[in-house]
């Protein structure tokens, strides 16, 4: 039986979206890809949830943007992390290995 697609408690995308990024600049469609395939399928992101997250963190200053042709010849909105967003996806990404580690040790006690 095949498992149904994971709920992301509030926040994650946006560390997801700025770890999807950290390797290169990539459009919208291509962002939602990538943590579709990194995920093995877990992760679907649709466009109703990915959009206003690049929106806010481009608000936040940690994506920059620029107008460029997709490989199948379509302009598209190409988003890339600025040093902040760098230095954001550093942070997040400490935060949530320690609450995991942390929500891990409370479900592993009896």
């Amino acid at each position: 039986m095949a498992e149904s697609p994971l709920t992301l408690p509030q926040g994650t995308l946006d560390l997801l979206i700025l770890k999807a990024l950290a390797l290169e600049p990539l459009h919208g469609w291509a962002i939602s890809e990538r943590l579709e395939q990194i995920s093995s399928g877990a992760l679907q992101v649709g466009q109703g949830s990915l959009y206003p997250s690049l929106h806010r963190l481009e608000r936040r200053g940690w994506l920059k943007t620029r107008w460029e042709t997709t490989d199948a010849n379509r302009r598209a909105k190409y988003y890339d992390l600025t040093r902040a967003g760098r230095r954001q996806l550093e942070s997040a990404t400490a935060d949530w290995r320690r609450l995991t580690h942390v929500i891990g040790g409370v479900l592993d006690r009896t």
